[in-house]
């Protein structure tokens, strides 16, 4: 399984090496030609390690083998990363750097000779020993296995018989899902195909609970015709067509249909369905192409009054597109239920009672697995690296998609996100994928990300995936194979002072997960910046420093640097600027930090960035100047007046702006913000939003707005009219003198979120509030003393998809 990842990392380095930017860059150093021997090594050794997966479990030296295969990776990519830090240098220097700093350039380290040299030494190094190891490969007589027969999901075909007493625990699901069945279509008079998806993780239940129900008395009863189909990995509708003919349980002649074209099948398939009320299971469906579902779904679709569709499927996209109603989200067991199945599995009829010692074993076995299954389903390889890394974090943990998506992108683990998306979407593609597939729970959706959690079992997993990470804990025992380790995670921060991290030369990530807990000891500091060049994600967070060293700007690889709540941070050194690749910069909650380092400009990468500082005017210009930065956050800057009077940020997808209490104004339009979707705003008392806008703030694009605890607003900014037709997402709470929502709020074509919350003086909403057509979700929660003076009026049609909380 571990080995997936090595796969995944191969797949990741033939790409860069295949791009159009490496080809350029190596041609011109001079390299071109070692990187393509390089390459083509790289194919041999990673067309076999899926092979090798199989089979080093039992043979230790092709574990050996594939260990040396991990290191030769991991110094590739460092070398593959000095390429993109040198193309980042010749860029501010040649955009920014005066004759004297190109002078300079010439004369250091990274001069074009001798970074040609070094680079030349160090690819001649790599190649050498990748060699070595792909020769290797010819004594484990490895195969190729291709990547989607590996891991592509696979099991036994299902059938629709199930003894009643083999069913342990669904009783209650049973009845629900029963319930579901017998209510009456909403829709077209009961004629229209109602469809009920089932969902949850691999092996918890979802085929027995279908199975328990199609047998039962009562369906027999209300459904004349049934079928049961289990749906083939890659749903061809032909396949599945022929499947539904063969399906029925009252003859048990099974036609041959593979050479028959689709319209007569299409013709037989509508004989066989036509005026007659159908229960049609679709068993384990994995499908997530639209086109096909809605071919087969009018295909089945003949207005038969009352015919049910019941969809088992882990996807979650699957059920959502599938399903006419809610779906059913299927449960863990519990305890004694999962332990009365445990029991049954483990020992034969009332052997139990003789194992009490075993049976204590068990129980203690189901509590861990907590009601779900001890095996999940393998996911694509490309979701593993990313998962594995779940492992960092403790039990438990709440996590923020921000946070998590940060660290991938730090590795290289994430594509590049589509700038035509809500941020949350575009930023969080893998963690939308594995919801999807229900390795998440506790999923919370707040406008612009995501809040979860995932189960105890989910996060054993991980850390089996995981072996190149560790969680210290105290006391740390140093072994030599720790040396290999590339992430570290530091749940807790005693005996910190004493961690060796300078022993892990090669370590890329450096984390403190636990709210509140930081590195609290400047000889972990020191020991860190100096001695572990290679890191990409350092998280010092609610950490003690008054300063940082100055040659942590030699830390050239870094993406993520987080000093978020440092209460005692005064100043930053310049050389921060120097890091060239950091895409994420979060000095947000220092509230004693003087100033932002001198020569922000050269941040050529960074896309993130948020700031507490003493400063009454913030460094503007250099701000303006990040050609890649999508995301801004000013908060507890309560020196500041104004902002962003004249400048431009061209890529500003999201503003955030909190906790500055004498902030007074802030302009906003589309010629300076063209990309600006995103707007949130908190807690800055004097804040007027519609003083000094003018007409141009109506082209604003924006798709998620939130206003919380602004005293000065008392309606809806005027200039938010013009993004009527982008809008989603719009959050207004405790903002205690807004009086009502402006008329024109109902003419939002994309609105789908309305929550006004703990506003006390807004008496009223405008009638024609129902005219909003796309609202999922429409909230109201007032004072509960002004609540009953609320009026809400009702339009004299019904209107669908509106749902009130008061």
């Amino acid at each position: 399984m571990a080995e997936l990842l090595l796969f995944s990392i191969a797949e990741s380095l033939i790409a860069k090496l295949a791009s159009r930017t490496y080809e350029e860059t190596s041609q011109v150093l001079g390299v071109y030609h070692r990187l393509q021997e390089f390459t083509q090594t790289l194919s041999l050794v990673k067309a076999v390690l899926l092979d090798a997966e199989k089979k080093q479990r039992e043979n230790y030296e092709l574990r050996e083998w594939l260990k040396q295969i991990k290191h030769v990776f991991s110094d590739a990519e460092n070398v593959l990363d000095e390429f993109e830090c040198e193309l980042l240098r010749k860029q501010v220097v040649q955009a920014q750097g005066s004759a004297t700093i190109k002078v300079a350039h010439f004369f250091s380290s990274s001069n074009p000779l001798v970074f040609h040299y070094r680079m030349a030494q160090q690819i001649k190094k790599i190649n050498k020993r990748l060699d070595k190891v792909a020769a290797d490969r010819h004594k484990f007589g490895l195969e190729t296995i291709d990547v989607d027969r590996f891991v592509v999901h696979r099991r036994d075909m299902t059938y629709s018989y199930v003894v009643d007493s083999d069913v342990i625990g669904r009783n209650h699901d049973k009845e629900n899902i029963i319930k579901l069945l017998m209510q009456k279509n909403l829709n077209n008079n009961d004629k229209s195909l109602s469809i009920i998806p089932i969902v949850g993780i691999g092996g918890l239940g979802k085929t027995t609970s279908a199975k328990f129900v199609f047998n039962d008395r009562k369906i027999h009863e209300l459904f004349p015709l049934r079928m049961w189909v289990c749906v083939s990995n890659d749903f061809e509708v032909k396949h599945e067509i022929i499947k539904i003919i063969n399906s029925d349980n009252d003859s048990g002649h099974q036609q041959n249909l593979e050479k028959v074209d689709m319209e007569q099948l299409q013709s037989q398939l509508r004989n066989k369905l036509a005026n007659k009320k159908f229960l049609l299971v679709l068993d384990d469906v994995w499908n997530e192409d639209l086109v096909k579902w809605v071919e087969l779904r009018n295909l089945i679709q003949v207005r038969a009054a009352g015919s049910k569709i019941l969809v088992t499927t882990r996807s979650h996209l699957t059920a959502s597109m599938m399903g006419t109603v809610p779906s059913y989200i299927l449960e863990g067991l519990s305890e004694e239920d999962s332990l009365s199945l445990f029991v049954k599995w483990a020992f034969k009829e009332g052997q139990e009672k003789r194992h009490p010692y075993l049976v204590n074993i068990g129980r203690e076995i189901v509590k861990k697995c907590r009601g779900v299954p001890w095996r999940i389903g393998k996911m694509p390889s490309n979701l593993r690296q990313c998962f594995a890394l779940f492992n960092l974090y403790p039990c438990g943990y709440v996590f923020d998609s921000f946070d998590v998506t940060s660290l991938w992108r730090a590795l290289d683990l994430l594509p590049l996100p589509n700038r035509n998306q809500i941020l949350k979407h575009g930023a969080n593609p893998y963690i939308c994928e594995l919801f999807s597939r229900s390795f998440l729970q506790d999923f919370v959706d707040y406008g612009i990300g995501f809040t979860f959690k995932i189960h105890d079992l989910v996060h054993d997993i991980a850390r089996y995936l995981g072996k190149n990470s560790i969680m210290v804990r105290y006391p740390f025992v140093f072994r030599p194979e720790h040396r290999y380790i590339q992430h570290l995670s530091f749940p807790e921060n005693v005996g910190i002072e004493n961690f060796p991290v300078h022993k892990f030369v090669g370590a890329r990530t450096i984390l403190f997960p636990t709210p509140g807990v930081g590195a609290n000891s400047e000889v972990f500091l020191l020991k860190c910046v100096s001695r572990c060049n290679r890191l990409r994600f350092l998280d010092l967070s609610d950490s003690m420093y008054k300063t940082l060293p100055s040659y942590v700007g030699k830390l050239k690889h870094l993406r993520y640097l987080s000093l978020e709540n440092n209460k005692i941070l005064k100043r930053l050194p310049d050389s921060l600027c120097n890091l060239l690749n950091l895409q994420v910069l979060i000095v947000s909650g220092c509230t004693e930090l003087v100033a932002l380092p001198k020569g922000l400009r050269k941040l050529i990468s960074l896309q993130h960035l948020e700031i507490t500082t003493k400063q009454r005017v913030l460094p503007e210009d250099e701000i303006a100047n990040l050609s890649s930065l999508q995301t801004l956050r000013i908060e507890f800057c309560n020196n500041l007046e104004s902002l962003f009077r004249g400048i431009k940020l061209p890529t500003l997808n999201a503003l955030c702006i909190s906790y500055c209490k004498i902030l007074k104004s802030l302009p906003l339009d589309i010629e300076h913000f063209p990309e600006l979707e995103t707007l949130l705003v908190d807690n800055c008392d004097l804040l007027e939003l519609s003083k000094e806008h003018n007409n141009q703030n109506s082209n604003l694009r924006l798709k998620v707005v939130n206003f919380i605890s602004l005293p000065q607003l008392v309606t809806l900014p005027h200039w938010l009219q013009g993004s009527a037709d982008t809008l989603q997402y719009l959050l207004i709470s405790s903002c205690n003198n807004l009086v009502g929502l402006p008329q024109w709020l109902s003419a939002m074509t994309s609105l789908k979120t309305l929550c006004v919350t703990s506003c006390p003086n807004m008496l009223s909403l405008h009638d024609d509030i129902h005219r909003l057509s796309t609202i999922e979700r429409l909230e109201i929660d007032g004072n509960p003393e002004s609540c009953q003076h609320l009026t809400i009026k009702e339009p004299e049609e019904e209107n669908e998809g509106i749902e009130e909380l008061e």
